[in-house]
């Protein structure tokens, strides 16, 4: 049987998980708006962003479940190709059997999405039912303990199963092997990733577009090794974060919430992780870097000046980034669509480095 061409191949998975995602969004969208599973949103926010109280959240099960089933069915048929029920899935598809395209690896990503998005959907769900009328999820150190623990399991994981244990440096053709010291960095990298697309979204298309990028860039980078699983892995996740845009353009019918930010920030850590050039992601995801860094230092100069001082004082009109910009009088969608420009310029940046 034929071996079928990997880009053409994984670009075609990224238009049937846009048409699975898309189809299926209407009908996830009018559920949770019936049974109300609405955003509340932070009094001290942005007065525009009022609007958007009772707005579902969760969206990040439209993106989740088309992703984990498209892996899950592709790659089941692979494991299973002995089987007439594998033959024919393969037959289907043309592949041949064992097809380089899919594979047992992808599922380390697929086990994360999973993992990170039930973790997010128990704080959307704390937050919907938040008392007093607040949209408090988990508290912080419980969730950061969560995050931190799957995280750690991740990086076992990927060190002790797929064999992962180093770092490529642009300019360097040799990758470092870092040894046990992998397992502890790994884990600092999820929890980083994770954290830094959630404090990302905060307005209408943010989010998705730039975590889009994210995922081609590194989708393109899988490709330059090889790492053809890894690739449509990426491509399919780029076809249903185009489809949940359609429902989160501005204004939005939906919101990813938790469920969806530290699944994408979590599962895009790990894509970096297996292509080993994890430290690009601070280039590619520049975007998600300069939002949790403004919020860490708005959090840590408030708190240092009032110690000193006694009265808190703030870097930026409000944090994290994208919100200082609002109050200094762009527009949401300006934001959001010069956040994304700069996006696009950091993946090719990143491809870039890649190639060196």
């Amino acid at each position: 049987m034929q071996q079928q061409a990997p880009v053409p191949f994984a670009l075609a998975l990224a238009t049937v998980a846009f048409l699975a995602t898309v189809i299926w969004g209407r009908p996830l969208v009018n559920f949770l708006r019936a049974r109300g599973y609405g955003k509340k949103i932070r009094l001290e926010g942005p007065e525009t962003h009022q609007a958007k109280i009772g707005t579902p959240t969760m969206g990040g099960i439209m993106i989740i479940v088309p992703v984990v089933l498209i892996t899950f069915v592709l790659n089941l048929a692979n494991f299973l190709s002995g089987s007439e029920w594998g033959k024919s899935i393969l037959r289907v598809f043309n592949f041949a059997e064992g097809s380089p395209l899919i594979g047992k690896s992808i599922l380390a990503p697929m086990l994360v999405l999973i993992a990170f998005g039930l973790l997010g959907m128990r704080d959307d769900l704390a937050g919907i039912r938040g008392k007093n009328g607040q949209g408090n999820g988990f508290r912080a150190r419980f969730k950061a303990s969560l995050q931190t623990i799957l995280a750690l399991v991740t990086a076992f994981g990927l060190y002790f199963f797929l064999d992962l244990s180093s770092v490529a440096i642009p300019g360097v053709q040799q990758k470092i092997d870092m040894g046990l010291l992998y397992i502890p960095v790994a884990t600092f990298v999820i929890v980083g990733s994770t954290n830094a697309v959630n404090l990302t979204d905060g307005l209408d298309g943010l989010a998705g577009s730039t975590a889009a990028i994210a995922f081609a860039a590194f989708g393109l980078i899988a490709l330059l090794q090889g790492q053809y699983p890894l690739m449509s892995f990426c491509f399919t996740m780029v076809g249903a974060l185009f489809a949940f845009l359609w429902y989160n353009s501005h204004p939005a019918e939906m919101f990813m919430g938790d469920t969806g930010a530290l699944a994408l920030g979590a599962s895009l850590a790990v894509v970096a992780l297996m292509t080993g050039q994890w430290l690009l992601l601070p280039v590619v995801g520049l975007v998600f870097v300069a939002e949790a860094l403004s919020d860490i230092i708005q959090v840590s100069y408030f708190k240092w000046t009032r110690k000193r001082t006694g009265e808190g004082k703030r870097v930026f009109k409000m944090a994290p980034l994208h919100h200082h910009f609002e109050m200094s009088g762009w527009s949401e969608t300006q934001v959001v669509w010069r956040f994304f420009l700069i996006s696009m310029l950091a993946g090719m940046l990143g491809i870039a480095l890649a190639l060196l």
